[in-house]
């Protein structure tokens, strides 16, 4: 088995540098190659890959901006390995990273796999609550995450893995950006293939990212889960539609402040002091407690407004999804 690392890169070069350092310090002894991607960037990387020749096995490629699947795929048809490890550029990746992939890939072969994602020490204090509220089984990471453990594993882009004959088979990621993991996911299953969590595969994911870029962010998650569901009406999920719940019903909860019913409204109190706590005492900050509700709220009203006006235009109003949202479209070179 022969490893190719796969990572597009759009403007980024000082990520593509923390990255490779990270790589350099690999405990796998075999060879692998790493294939870099400039994706359009009028910013490039070329010397700072070229800084690591002597350190790694790199290619690099430069192509017209076409998105960050269409990237991937350009990476793995010049990729000389027989199975590929997709990062996005704002990752740290573990010593330990793909020896651990190795070893799972013999105990338990899968042709697509995903890992998750932690936060570093040394990420920002906005990153680290970030992360939280992307991560926590008691947000939108945690309904996701259950989801699937009840039926597959639905590998994400920033850390997963592909066999070449998944890849040949699936024809690779499509041109909806987010969304074009899940549903690489999903047509394997319906091809078949099995899709696997390697929880111990994890990388440090960056998210490079500050508050209004994130809700753009989880705006675009949100617009993206209906366009899935009917691409792929048999896998959706009740659970789907649960920020959007969580949004009208605090609405609700203050509307029945105004007739001194307040039940519903210390339900959301209760919820929040949770994630304060939480988080206070995973990330052993207060402050990081205190951004992660930020974080939190800015999850659900983005994603959950997203899913909702999403599935007007989807469902409703029968709109194509490319005139509907052409903003989640790139268009193949």
């Amino acid at each position: 088995m022969y490893f190719s690392i796969i990572i597009p890169v759009f403007n980024r070069p000082d990520e593509v540098k923390e990255i490779l350092d990270s790589l350099v310090l690999s405990t796998y002894k075999k060879e692998f190659e790493i294939v870099i991607v400039e994706d359009g960037s009028t910013l490039d990387c070329k010397n700072i890959t070229d800084s690591f020749k002597n350190k790694l096995q790199i290619a690099y490629y430069f192509k017209e901006n076409s998105g960050p699947g269409d990237s991937r795929n350009y990476g793995i048809k010049k990729a000389i390995g027989d199975y590929y490890i997709i990062f996005d550029s704002d990752c740290i990746i573990p010593p330990q990273y793909v020896e651990f992939v190795e070893k799972n890939l013999i105990n338990n072969y899968v042709d697509c796999f995903g890992g998750p994602d932690r936060a570093f020490g040394t990420f920002t204090n906005i990153q680290k609550a970030i992360n939280f509220a992307m991560t926590s089984f008691l947000t939108t990471g945690g309904i996701r995450g259950g989801s699937e453990k009840l039926e597959k594993f639905q590998p994400r882009s920033f850390n997963m893995g592909i066999s070449k004959k998944a890849f040949l088979a699936s024809n690779g990621f499509g041109f909806i950006h987010p969304g074009e993991d899940p549903d690489l996911s999903i047509r394997l299953w319906k091809l078949g293939y099995n899709t696997k969590l390697f929880s111990d595969c994890f990388v440090y994911h960056k998210r490079r990212i500050d508050w209004d870029k994130f809700t753009t962010q989880v705006s675009k998650f949100g617009k993206v889960r209906p366009i899935l569901n009917s691409w792929h009406p048999e896998y959706t999920r009740i659970t789907f539609w649960f920020p959007a719940v969580f949004i009208i019903g605090m609405a609700f909860s203050f509307v029945l402040l105004f007739f001194k019913i307040k039940f519903a409204a210390i339900l959301y109190i209760a919820y929040f002091i949770v994630l304060f706590s939480i988080s206070s005492w995973q990330n052993k900050s207060f402050t990081i407690g205190y951004l992660s509700l930020i974080a939190v709220w800015k999850q659900f009203l983005g994603y959950g407004l997203g899913f909702l006006k999403s599935y007007f235009k989807i469902n409703i109003l029968r709109q194509k999804p490319e005139q509907a949202f052409p903003e989640l479209f790139f268009k193949p070179n």
